[in-house]
């Protein structure tokens, strides 16, 4: 299957921000809470790029307090 892979990831984890009502402002103060800093505006860049580590997105996920994830529909 041809999956473009960087735009897939960042879907997860924008629904994952959608599902839970985070805000970009929000998912900084949760990150934040977890020791990791990161501005509002690098982390809306960061997703939009799509350009970030496994354990960007892992931090991204506990921050949120994912506790598992659904990688098919």
């Amino acid at each position: 299957m041809d999956r473009d892979w960087t735009a897939y990831t960042k879907g997860l984890l924008r629904g994952e921000m959608a599902k839970r009502q985070i805000t970009y402002k929000g998912l900084v103060e949760k990150l934040a809470a977890l020791g990791i800093s990161e501005t509002e505006a690098n982390l809306r860049n960061k997703i939009s790029r799509g350009g970030f580590t496994g354990a960007f997105l892992i931090q991204c996920l506990s921050a949120m307090g994912v506790s598992a994830l659904r990688l098919e529909d």
